[in-house]
């Protein structure tokens, strides 16, 4: 049984990666068991400049799933670099530094700074509002989106991973352009866009109004897109969206998906990572599967 992935030449011990802005930088969870366990940890997203977030609520439960209106919180490129990417290297486990921005700008010279380091991959975060273009997010519109990838890939020395945002116009061609446009893999999907309303104050739970909506609740669509894009682009994906237990894991792994992030899952429980992947050994050794290359994308290669 051989649960190692090779992801953009990074060789990770197992396909599961703690997802970006619900398990920080690691320190909180290091407490809970060893970090070393794990596939690889995704940073909190990182911005040139330290953000103190946005205010009021910033997490809301809803039915099913989790709001977030959390404003990229982080301590910049600069102090990440100084003080947290340190502690997360020494865990022994592949470390993907996601990167934000409000201008293309902000971006590479965030990439720059992160060149000289040792981080193994970059995870662009191309959610973010563009401020130059009135707000709207470089992953919505595919123009947008290849002009900040085809401009990080000249600069990046990293392999880079492009985070997609399920409220693109059309997931697929946006995996495609991206993939055109130089990154070397994708992780999909990040939150979709919701709202929620007090009834009592009449007015959205929220100071932004609208928020990030992450959960089970959104895995069977974040599930369907993986395998559109999977069957569209022939680069390494990350699935990412709902994922509670390793029957979830391997379903999008089955989908095409190479790893698998957990997000919300850690703020239920903090050992949820641990827990998938004994679950994803077990299934393994049980179905007689030897590599997760065997069933990566079976359900469409089969019917090829």
């Amino acid at each position: 049984m051989n649960t190692k992935v090779n992801i953009c030449g990074v060789e990770l011990k197992n396909p599961v990666i703690a997802a970006s802005g619900t398990f920080g930088f690691g320190r909180e969870y290091a407490e809970y068991f060893p970090l070393s366990k794990l596939g690889g940890i995704s940073s909190k997203g990182l911005t040139l400049n330290r953000k103190e977030g946005n205010k009021g609520i910033r997490i809301y439960e809803t039915t099913g799933g989790l709001l977030n209106s959390i404003g990229l919180q982080n301590p910049g490129i600069d102090e990440f670099i100084s003080n947290q990417l340190p502690f997360m290297k020494k865990q022994d486990t592949i470390v993907l530094a996601n990167v934000g921005g409000g201008t293309i700008e902000e971006y590479v010279t965030s990439i720059e700074r992160l060149n000289k380091t040792n981080i193994d991959m970059i995870e662009l975060n191309i959610s973010c509002p563009n401020v130059k273009e009135g707000g709207m997010a470089f992953g919505i519109r595919s123009k947008d989106a290849y002009e900040i990838v085809s401009e990080v890939r000249k600069t990046c020395k990293k392999p880079l991973i492009v985070k997609l945002s399920p409220n693109a116009e059309n997931i697929v061609h946006m995996a495609e352009t991206c993939v055109k446009a130089g990154a070397d893999g994708l992780s999909l999907v990040n939150t979709f866009s919701g709202m929620a309303i007090d009834i009592y104050s009449k007015s959205p739970v929220f100071e932004n109004t609208i928020a990030g909506l992450s959960g089970p609740c959104i895995k069977p669509i974040a599930l369907r897109m993986v395998y559109e894009v999977s069957k569209a682009v022939d680069v390494p994906i990350i699935g990412i969206g709902g994922i509670m237990d390793y029957k979830d894991a391997i379903e999008f792994i089955m989908a095409g998906a190479w790893a698998i992030q957990v997000g919300s899952g850690n703020f239920i429980n903090p050992t949820i990572t641990l827990d998938i992947i004994e679950g994803i050994e077990t299934f393994m050794v049980n179905q007689r599967i030897k590599s997760l290359e065997e069933i990566r994308g079976i359900i469409w290669r089969e019917n090829i």
